[in-house]
């Protein structure tokens, strides 16, 4: 094991587990991942949960429970990952507490069927928020046109988001935007902005998947030489991005009254191909001020080998441009790309939710009480 987790912290990088399961939290892993591996916050999503719930008999006493109640499916869904996300903060509490609540962070999804309503989402946004009832809770907003006046109204009521599913830079943009707006209207409200946090997902890994099956088809030297540039590309202008924005006018009237910088946080740094080094999206993405959310294999193999030389990001920016361009000139239309991304994302949330749905009531209908 090298110290490669500490040197990513110590850099600036909030490291945050992508997962999250009752065995989990029950055994002590998670505590010992905070404990041993840097670990300051948790993401969930529905592909998440669907998994934690399927396999194996966590759940089986809350279920009997819920069974013998007859709730509704999607009852027993909310109660059983609401259960979940509110142990996991309580477990994280005292790095919440340590931070400032900048970190000891736990996020949950609302329902991913609502991602094209603005209205709905801020409803599910805020019973979630009731539902969980932890200070140190983010409620995972998709960055879709309907998400983003969500993201405004809820930073608005004084919630803390994380923006999910964001793939472009122009919708990265926009994602800030509401966040700021957000915070001026919890301004107007008087609300206390210190107490406000919010990350922005930007993905990663899934540009690639989808850009490098481009270049393939192309299949010259040249489109060859472009493999596994994009994502990593796209994810640096976007931190450029970010510093532009946070160094505004507009930022400074909300810095002056306490309010806290939207974090960038790397999703989905788990490497799909199995050409590139498996710790390429974090060894390649250490800038001040970011969050990395791995998945388990993506942690251990950065403690292992991950190479943490210091800043990478800074001074990258033309060439992620050029590369960006060289893309555009092989005929690979970005802003193709990252709506098909977003479109995509949306759907396998949702299916993840239909799948945790059916999966659910077989365990409901399994467990409920026999008939006397």
């Amino acid at each position: 094991m090298t110290d490669a987790l500490k040197r990513l912290s110590d850099e600036g990088v909030a490291i945050w587990l992508d997962d999250l399961s009752r065995k989990r939290i029950t055994s002590g892993n998670l505590a010992e991942l905070i404990d041993q591996s840097h670990v300051v916050g948790v993401t969930t999503n529905p592909s998440i949960f669907q998994k934690a719930i399927s396999e194996g008999h966590g759940y089986d006493r809350q279920l009997e429970d819920l069974a013998a109640r007859e709730v509704t499916v999607e009852e027993a869904i909310r109660m059983i990952t609401t259960a979940d996300v509110r142990d996991a903060a309580d477990i994280l509490r005292p790095v919440f507490d340590a931070t400032q609540g900048q970190d000891g962070r736990v996020s949950i999804e609302v329902d991913p069927r609502l991602a094209h309503n603005t209205k709905a989402t801020v409803a599910e946004a805020k019973q979630l928020a009731w539902l969980v009832d932890r200070p140190n809770t983010l409620i995972k907003i998709p960055a879709t046109q309907a998400g983003l006046p969500a993201i405004t109204e809820v930073i608005g009521l004084g919630i803390s988001v994380n923006v999910t599913l964001i793939f472009s830079l122009e919708r990265y943009r926009a994602v800030m935007d509401a966040y700021l707006a957000g915070l001026e209207k919890a301004k107007e409200r008087g609300l206390d902005l210190s107490k406000i946090h919010s990350v922005a997902s930007f993905f990663v890994s899934r540009v690639d998947t989808e850009i490098d099956k481009r270049l393939d088809s192309i299949g010259t030297d040249e489109a060859k030489a472009l493999r596994g540039k994009a994502a990593l590309a796209n994810a640096r202008l976007a931190y450029e991005a970010y510093e532009e924005v946070f160094s505004s006018d507009r930022w400074a009237a909300l810095d002056k009254a306490q309010a806290n910088k939207q974090r960038p946080l790397w999703a989905s740094t788990g490497v799909k191909d199995p050409a590139y080094k498996d710790t390429l999206y974090v060894d390649e993405l250490v800038a001040p001020g970011t969050v990395n959310t791995m998945p388990e294999a993506t942690l251990e193999a950065t403690a292992d080998h991950g190479e943490i030389t210091g800043n990478t990001i800074a001074g990258t920016y033309e060439q992620a441009r050029a590369d960006l361009a060289a893309l555009a000139k092989l005929g690979i239309g970005y802003d193709d790309v990252v709506q098909l991304l977003e479109d995509e994302g949306v759907d396998k949330f949702e299916a993840s939710w239909n799948d945790l749905l059916k999966s659910t009531e077989a365990e409901l209908k399994r467990l409920a009480p026999s008939e006397a």
